[in-house]
């Protein structure tokens, strides 16, 4: 079974392209919402309080604001964070892809590029847009201020290194229609692997 990684910086798409590879049959897991998940095992617990202290959980509940008030301001914080939480990421998407039965699955995943984990797949697909109309959405979909939204673009990799790792490029810049390149990459995936 293919293995692939959708990737793409904060706002370019991701899970657009990621819900249509879903209609057409791919099973997908969002790394993000399984790294929330994560926070609960006691493995993962045990390591972030070892990093970062008892403060970062209310009892067995983690305090997302106090960790990310910490990891946001230190990148050598997020660096540690990243070590704990993407191995246990990892481990449960290629528990969940050994179940599947499908032609190839997909990790949707932020933070490919960052974290090494583009190696661990077969296809990695970078989903592309300018950066003005990334915050743009971004602001537009969370609410959130422009100096805000350019902080966290500051936490992830820039978009040469991410292509470089692409062996599909999607452009969503609101010019291209993507749902032809993601039919292409479905085609491609499901004839050729």
């Amino acid at each position: 079974m293919v293995k692939v990684g959708v990737t793409g910086g904060i706002g370019s798409g991701k899970s657009v392209v990621c819900r249509v590879l879903q209609v057409l049959g791919a099973p997908v897991f969002n790394a993000d919402m399984e790294a929330k998940r994560c926070y609960a095992d006691p493995e993962v617990r045990s390591a972030v309080i070892r990093a970062f202290g008892e403060g970062v959980y209310i009892g067995d509940v983690l305090d997302r604001k106090a960790l990310a008030d910490r990891v946001f301001n230190d990148p050598e914080d997020l660096r540690r964070l990243n070590a704990i939480i993407h191995p246990a990421v990892r481990r449960r998407f290629h528990a969940w892809a050994d179940a599947q039965v499908a032609p190839y699955v997909v990790m949707e995943a932020a933070i490919l590029a960052e974290t090494g984990g583009a190696k661990a797949f077969d296809h990695v697909v970078v989903v592309s847009a300018p950066e003005d109309l990334r915050i743009s959405r971004v602001m537009e979909r969370d609410g959130s201020g422009e100096e805000a939204v350019r902080a966290r673009l500051r936490n992830q990799t820039d978009e040469a290194t991410r292509l470089a790792l692409a062996d599909t490029v999607i452009v969503n810049d609101d010019r291209t229609l993507v749902i032809p390149q993601v039919l292409e990459l479905h085609r491609r995936l499901t004839t050729h692997g």
